[in-house]
């Protein structure tokens, strides 16, 4: 017997379900092909917003404690399953800072470390870095998981503590009788629970439209294309940001390069002019990646919102189920809070955090 289905298996659908069991339900999750192998696969797995100060407050208010908790997150989820996340905190050297007072501020007002380098300490910082910064930040504990690494240990964690999971099931029919879910079609396969999750990411938008219409929800896809180098391990020390384009160093020499922002609906295919463009940039920043070959290049689909707001919380008419979906870029740095309230939510807890922000009501 399930309490409750989770239907989307990226790292919001896998987070969700670990918060969940921890509160005593018996969870299982419905993916759509293999898990975590959407956008939660494809991203680069920086734990911050790219330019934080330039993100609204309902993602500050997930992001702050989500930061703080993964430490000890990935602690356990090495200790129990064997799988290391590769949790560091690399530090995010900010080389184009457009408006230093305001970071600055802001740095102040959230408690987060930062230093403004001189080019000598720039140089210090980063010695293979080569172009010319403009007003850079770098702020010394801001850490990064290996996407892959972290989506395996949770999927371990979660097989061991009696998690279901069955991949390969695409919904094909969602029963809704008297204002709740009866039961779903998906694979071939029919299932029922008390309560229903939508953890879809890109495909959270589509759902909905489909089976159940939610007015002021409006997620869509947003490819990102991205390419990593073949390198030595400490070439690049930190990751390093530039005009929305970013560099992120591995703990084995692997340097990740990104991303593009392209609305092409669920098209993941990638193009000669985008790796063009993400090449070029890492060249520009790090000139020593010529020597070193492009071993990969992918595209993923981020569950685009209006201004990066996910909705988190019930159907406004449908009683047994809720969504946790539409956290666009930020989906890895926002997971571990975004879970618990929608745990909170779901069991009529008090939470730490005010829901109303990521209500499905409310307009994002």
């Amino acid at each position: 017997m399930t309490d409750i289905i989770i239907i989307g298996g990226g790292v919001i659908g896998l987070m969700t379900a670990r918060e969940l069991i921890r509160s005593g339900a018996r969870v299982l999750i419905l993916e759509r092909q293999m898990i975590g192998r959407e956008s939660s696969w494809a991203g680069g797995g920086i734990l911050s917003p790219l330019y934080p100060w330039r993100a609204v407050e309902p993602i500050l208010q997930l992001w702050l404690p989500s930061h703080a908790e993964y430490p000890k997150l990935a602690e356990t989820l090495h200790r129990r399953t064997g799988i290391d996340p590769e949790w560091r905190k690399s530090g995010l050297l900010i080389a184009d800072c457009e408006n230093v007072h305001l970071a600055e501020t802001w740095c102040e007002s959230y408690g987060i470390a930062y230093e403004r380098p001189d080019l000598a300490r720039f140089r210090e910082l980063e010695p293979a870095v080569q172009f010319m910064p403009s007003s850079p930040i770098f702020l010394p504990d801001i850490a990064q998981v290996r996407n892959p690494r972290l989506l395996r240990a949770l999927q371990s964690e979660l097989l061991a503590d009696g998690v279901q999971i069955s991949e390969h099931r695409t919904v094909t029919e969602i029963a809704v009788d008297r204002s709740k879910i009866t039961h779903i079609n998906a694979g071939n396969e029919t299932y029922s629970a008390d309560q229903y999750v939508i953890t879809a990411g890109a495909w959270s938008g589509t759902m909905s439209d489909r089976f159940f219409f939610v007015p002021h929800l409006d997620v869509e896809p947003v490819k990102g294309q991205m390419i990593v180098f073949s390198a030595e391990p400490e070439l690049l020390r930190h990751m390093v940001l530039s005009r929305d384009h970013y560099l992120i160093p591995r703990k084995d020499g692997k340097i990740l390069a990104g991303s593009t922002l392209e609305h092409s609906g669920f098209d993941k295919s990638t193009t000669e002019s985008a790796r063009d463009e993400l090449a070029e940039f890492a060249y520009t920043v790090l000139p020593a990646l010529r020597a070193c070959s492009i071993e990969k290049h992918w595209a993923g689909l981020r569950p685009g919102s209006p201004r990066g707001i996910p909705y988190i919380g019930r159907h406004p008419e449908i009683q047994n189920l809720h969504f946790n979906c539409g956290h666009f870029r930020n989906g890895f740095a926002m997971a571990p809070a975004s879970a618990r309230l929608l745990a909170d939510l779901l069991f009529a807890r008090t939470s730490e955090l005010s829901p109303e922000p990521y209500s499905l009501t409310a307009e994002h």
